[in-house]
């Protein structure tokens, strides 16, 4: 079992440990804390290192340490330890974090759940020390921690990353302007990294330097490390976030780390006010062109005030304000005709010049669904008219589907006792009739009835939400631990050409409606809020379809 070690963090604390061998000279990990701030640090001489710490001036500022340590501890278990404590303590709120967010990275070794076992308690011992608040689980099911960019990326996360601050350094240096587009389907962590490069950028502002894990990077990266952190600093950069509830998230997020600020999180009319350096677009594809819109003269000024013409879209906006540009994007997760096309993001890709170059990476690891790629696969194929030859069986993943709503809805409400983050989303087919009636109903189901999301901002994590029934809107970005989906009307299976169909008369979403009469279109986004539904749970999800014949046609698919 670890031990920590505490002391008094002054010119004195060097000497001090001198003699104390599994403190002085042995790998260990060390807190270095004021009442406000921390500092997460390991280190094979923490002598040597609490020397180069008080001639900082930021850690001088410490006035306490604490030192873990184990006979057993090496070079790799303090590494995955650090990473470890750096990732809770960055959600846990107890301090503001002095760590950039570069040095986080997975580590594997010998023995390594034996020692991740221990990480556990040695965040217990922190917690009776008063070092941290929270625990592990109600970390875990912040929004804080979900979209930290305290995480450790995945090895092609990786790769972009370093690729892409490659590219813009490269360009900016030839004093052209860039686009990259990260594609990337569910749950492979677009959002993680769209936020963890917001952040590596701004404490370069602020430090002069990336501080990188080194380990498994491109030699090329290891090169230009140095020269990229002098041509980025200073850059004015900003993320762009289509969907209010999402955007609303993501705020509050950068509102509790150090060197972010919710003013650097923007919806796309925010970005015509300024010029950007850099702009990072999360859910690109829900960005708006000039169709089906709720408000078209104000859609028009910004096009008028930028010299796009009548048909400029809000991705048009963003390549005119910036000179940089990197777009997270997955076209199966684009919902309303009002979103910006497949088209227009091929387009983009096939405007490289001498002016602007674009070029493009794919996320292709699976964070969020415990299913894995697979699962995701598997859902395209179920809502396509190429489905699968036969039932596929995911290890460890609570995938069934319902003959009552109410049956998934009660099961969804007994798992929120136990897992936390168990929501009911559904389909826009049914009339919102509580938005202006709060004392109405919008779901009847065998004399049961429910309501619709009674907010858009954060409706997760809101008190109701367990009671209610979300919409895509409310969802679109995020994870569950369990989703319970019900679809409605808006789609059935005909068995006669024996395709999945769309009712146009039972969907309900006012801005959803057909864009000069292309049935095509809008079936393909009536599916895409579906398959977006559908691969929202990291446990387990719940299915239960309103038409007969399309539940008949699930049941070979689904247990």
């Amino acid at each position: 079992m670890a031990t920590i070690y505490h002391g008094d963090f002054n010119d004195s604390y060097p000497d001090s440990i001198a003699k104390k061998k599994k403190i002085a000279d042995w790998p260990v990990v060390y807190v270095l804390n004021n009442d406000n701030e921390a500092y997460i640090g390991e280190t094979v001489n923490m002598q040597n290192r609490s020397e180069q710490h008080l001639k900082n001036p930021d850690k001088q500022r410490m006035t306490k340490v604490h030192v873990i340590t184990d006979d057993t501890f090496n070079k790799s278990v303090i590494l995955d330890l650090e990473s470890f404590l750096i990732k809770y303590a960055a959600s846990d709120k107890k301090y503001d974090l002095l760590n950039g967010n570069g040095g986080v990275s997975n580590h594997n070794y010998y023995d390594k759940k034996h020692y991740e076992d221990q990480f556990d308690e040695i965040w217990e011992q922190l917690r009776k020390q008063k070092l941290a608040r929270h625990t592990i689980d109600e970390i875990e099911a912040s929004d804080l921690f979900k979209y930290s960019p305290y995480k450790a990326l995945s090895p092609d996360q990786y790769r972009a990353m370093t690729s892409i601050l490659v590219g813009l350094y490269m360009e900016e240096l030839q004093g052209r302007s860039s686009c990259t587009v990260v594609q990337g389907g569910p749950g492979t962590g677009k959002t993680v990294l769209a936020v963890y490069l917001l952040k590596l950028l701004a404490d370069n502002n602020t430090n002069g330097q990336f501080d990188i894990e080194m380990d498994e990077a491109p030699e090329e990266f290891i090169e230009k490390h140095e020269n990229l952190s002098a041509t980025f600093k200073g850059m004015k950069i900003g993320m762009v976030v289509p969907m209010q509830a999402l955007r609303k998230t993501i705020s509050g997020v950068a509102d509790h780390i150090r060197n972010l600020d919710k003013s650097m999180i923007l919806k796309p009319t925010d970005v015509v006010n300024e010029k950007y350096d850099l702009l990072i677009v999360d859910e690109a594809h829900r960005l708006h062109r000039r169709k089906a819109l709720s408000q078209y003269p104000k859609h028009d000024s910004i096009n008028e005030a930028l010299d796009l013409g009548k048909d400029g879209t809000e991705l048009d906006w963003i390549l005119a304000c910036s000179k940089h540009q990197i777009l997270f994007y997955d076209r199966n997760q684009s919902v309303r005709p009002s979103d910006i096309q497949p088209q227009d993001i091929e387009a983009l890709l096939k405007s490289s010049s001498e002016e602007r170059v674009v070029s493009q990476y794919s996320l292709e690891t699976q964070f969020r669904c415990k299913a894995g790629d697979a699962y995701i696969r598997y859902i395209g194929r179920i809502l396509s008219n190429d489905p699968p030859e036969s039932r596929e069986s995911f290890e460890g993943y609570d995938f069934r589907l319902f003959n009552d709503p109410n049956d998934l809805i009660t099961s969804i409400k007994a798992l929120e006792d136990k897992e936390k983050l168990c929501r009911t989303v559904a389909g826009y087919a049914w009339e919102w009739k509580s938005k202006k009636d709060k004392k109405a109903y919008d779901f009847d189901f065998n004399g049961k009835q429910y309501r619709w999301n009674s907010t858009l901002l954060d409706w997760v994590n809101s008190d109701k939400a367990i009671d209610e029934i979300g919409c895509i809107h409310t969802i679109q970005g995020y994870d569950l631990n369990y989703a319970g989906v019900i679809i409605g009307p808006d789609v059935y299976y005909d068995k006669v050409t024996r395709e999945i169909k769309i009712s146009q008369k039972d969907y309900k979403d006012s801005l959803g409606r057909t864009v000069d009469g292309d049935m095509e279109l809008l079936r393909r986004q009536i599916l895409n809020v579906y398959y977006t539904l559908l691969t929202r749970g990291i446990k387990g999800t719940y299915v239960y379809a309103c038409d007969d014949a399309l539940r008949e046609y699930l049941s070979k698919y689904i247990p």
